[in-house]
């Protein structure tokens, strides 16, 4: 096997010159996305296409940084806020309105524990999975392997090295589950203050369009 087909197999592998040649189309449009006028927005959206290959809605405030841009799947109205660090030597697949709060990394590399094999220069990457309607708080770390389900708040300063289940809020080092996310939560803002009215009837607006289809 090639080490590009150990790579994507998840197995062990060196990052030879072929995968050096992957790395560099990524990085000539990366050079572009973090360079660009900050007030062209859809120069930027245009350029966050052309490097996660698709996209429906994304953005991403730069500066951005990953490996391949290719192997990050992301679905409709995706935002990565500043300074967001997506290490996507394995496939990094995020859902539906996803929020990554600035500072937020994604990592699936890693290395073997052990130094005689670490310094052989074989590394890995596994597979990250996050669910559609996500937020992750800043200064995040995820790492490699895990599943964060639907409906998730992430904790500012996290680092999650366990797979998170759906319809909940976690946060701490290492991410534990805090609670569930109910429908009391509905108009909640910040802390104990709620949205206010004019606010939430466009939020209940939004919602029935949205369940009618005509959104």
């Amino acid at each position: 096997m090639t080490n590009r087909e150990r790579r994507d197999a998840g197995l062990a592998y060196i990052s030879d010159e072929s995968i050096f040649e992957e790395q560099s189309v990524c990085r000539r449009i990366l050079q572009k996305l973090n360079f660009m006028d900050r007030a062209d927005f859809s120069g930027i959206a245009e350029t966050v296409k052309e490097l996660l290959g698709k996209s429906e809605g994304a953005f991403i405030n730069p500066p951005f940084y990953c490996d391949y841009g290719k192997h990050i799947e992301v679905g409709k109205n995706f935002f990565a806020n500043y300074n967001c660090t997506l290490l996507d030597v394995a496939k990094i697949k995020i859902g539906d309105n996803c929020q990554l709060a600035p500072n937020v990394a994604i990592y699936t590399a890693g290395h073997p524990v052990h130094p005689v094999a670490r310094n052989s220069m074989y590394e890995y990457g596994k597979e990250v999975v996050i669910g559609d309607n996500v937020w992750i708080g800043g200064s995040t770390v995820v790492c490699p392997g895990v599943n964060i389900g639907n409906n998730v708040v992430i904790g500012a300063g996290s680092v999650v090295t366990k797979d998170i289940p759906d319809w909940c809020i976690a946060a701490g080092n290492p991410c534990r589950v805090i609670r569930k996310i109910t429908d009391e939560d509905q108009k909640k803002l910040f802390h104990n203050e709620e949205i206010d009215e004019e606010a939430w009837n466009e939020v209940q607006k939004k919602w029935i369009a949205k369940a009618e289809g005509t959104s």
